[in-house]
């Protein structure tokens, strides 16, 4: 049975690994029956949208303070370092922590095991497998929906609720496994991007409350382009 690991969860501004941004991270280490919290508020050098401050309830006051995202996937690596991960679709928060991390020169290769397969597997009756409904159907009780650390705390008891009823049947589905994600590496934001996103923003009187600089090619590209959709071009309000 696994006794050791550290049960991981992110809030993010978006779904994008490479372009959207950490937000929150929590996480729980389990060894010999004794735990350990890691929590870290970030600051995504960013506006975070109504939706998801709707989801979530982070505003930008409460992540004005916190740490450079890049800071806080290392502090949460070194946290993690020797143990495997537990998440429910586990995937889709690593592979925030790891683009964030390549982005900065480094590395981050981690065994997980994920909750979300795990129900998939175990739970056919189980009418939704979404985190949210699982607490439900194991009356699990969070302080707070959708916030990292109360999400991680949720995923340990989750996981070990899955491991005393379904392990003795397969307990090769319990094991940790390689967590597959490719990350390349964004380069920053050309001079080039900043100077036209800069001359949009100035043009269609938009305040896109973010750092221009801390942006990748990526970014900028998918922010253009969502500003030109909605607004259209620099020449678009000539003949308006």
């Amino acid at each position: 049975m696994l006794e050791r690991y550290v049960a991981v969860d992110l809030e993010m501004t978006g779904l994008h690994p490479k372009t959207d941004r950490i937000l929150e991270i929590g996480a729980v280490k389990v060894e010999d029956g004794k735990q350990e919290i890691f929590h870290r508020m970030v600051n995504p050098r960013m506006e975070i949208s109504r939706k998801v401050t709707e989801l979530t309830g982070i505003t930008d006051e409460m992540v004005k303070d916190g740490c450079e995202p890049e800071r806080a996937a290392a502090e949460f690596r070194e946290f993690a370092e020797g143990f495997p991960l537990v998440g429910h679709n586990l995937i889709y928060d690593y592979s925030f922590l790891k683009q964030c991390l390549v982005n900065h020169g480094e590395t981050f290769e981690k065994d997980g095991v994920d909750t979300l397969k795990l129900a998939r597997k175990f739970l056919p009756e189980a009418e939704k497998k979404t985190l949210d409904y699982l607490c439900s159907y194991f009356q699990i009780s969070r302080k707070e929906n959708h916030r990292a650390l109360e999400d991680a705390k949720a995923e340990k008891l989750l996981f070990q609720y899955l491991q005393e009823q379904f392990e003795a049947q397969e307990p090769e589905a319990f094991l940790p496994k390689p967590l597959l994600y490719r990350a390349k590496k964004q380069g920053p934001a050309t001079a080039k991007q900043k100077k036209y996103l800069k001359e949009l923003t100035d043009w269609h009187k938009i305040d896109l409350n973010v750092d221009l600089d801390s942006l990748t090619r990526n970014e900028a590209s998918r922010m253009t382009d969502k500003i030109l959709a909605a607004y259209g071009k620099l020449s678009s309000r000539g003949g308006a």
